[in-house]
Parts: structure tokens; C-alpha cells; sequence
């Protein structure tokens, strides 16, 4: 489950960082929003993006070995953007199209938290006594 997240995770990153580098002018008209002044916003978080959506590559290959990733950029991560998606949106600094990145980015970083806690390993306490020889 860890691993299909990760690939499902990594793949939204990547494209919305694709779109942001070489094709950000249409996707702020598809957001109803102009380009970002200067261009090297929309540049920089389309980079941020790409690399995280590589980064996912890690725990795609090997979950068990890369949960710190996940934990922080899923539940950490796009948990945090989801609540200032929604914040701007409620000040009115951006428009509701931008409510699609919140319900987006939150759902991947619940389903990202609810399959690192159910495949977390026992407790010490829980887990059965090793067999005496």
C-alpha cells in the first residue's frame, strides 16, 4: 500500500511541477489567476515540485526504508499545504478554484498517514516474547 502511494504521490507532484516549468501561463488561466510575477515563482515551486515528485522514487522502490519521506512529505507536507490552501482561500487571497490543491493535497497526505499507521510495526510490549532456548 505504502509503495502505491508513493507512486500515486510522486506522479502528482511531477506533473503539477511540469505544468508549473513549461506551462505555467496555462495553468493560471485553467485557476482563473495571472502568471506569477516574476516568472521565477512559478519557476521555483514548479523545481520544488519535480524534486519532491522524484524523490517519492525512494519509497516507491523501498517504503519500509523511506518512511521519514513519507511522513514528511505527505502527512507533514501536504497536510500543511492543504491547511493554507483552505486559509487563503477563507482571507480571500485566493479564489476557490485553488480549493481543488486542498482537497487534492489533503486527501493524499490522510491516506499517506492512515497507511503509515497501519503499517507500523508493534509496539515492544506487543509484540510476542522470543522463544527461549
Amino acid at each position: 500500500m505504502l509503495s502505491a502511494i508513493a507512486a500515486l504521490s510522486g506522479l502528482y507532484d511531477f506533473v503539477v511541477g511540469a505544468f508549473l516549468l513549461l506551462a505555467a501561463d496555462r495553468l493560471a488561466s485553467w485557476f482563473g489567476v495571472p502568471p506569477a510575477s516574476p516568472p521565477i515563482f512559478s519557476d521555483l515551486n514548479g523545481l520544488f515540485l519535480v524534486a519532491v515528485g522524484m524523490g517519492y522514487a525512494l519509497p516507491w522502490r523501498d517504503p519500509q526504508r523511506y518512511r521519514g519521506y513519507l511522513w514528511v512529505m505527505g502527512p507533514l507536507l501536504k497536510g500543511a499545504g492543504a491547511v493554507l490552501f483552505v486559509a487563503h482561500y477563507a482571507r480571500g487571497d485566493s479564489p476557490a478554484s485553488f480549493l481543488l490543491f486542498a482537497l487534492s493535497d489533503g486527501a493524499l497526505a490522510l491516506l499517506t498517514l492512515w497507511a503509515l499507521l497501519a503499517s507500523r510495526a508493534p509496539a515492544r510490549g506487543n509484540r510476542p516474547a522470543a522463544p527461549r532456548r
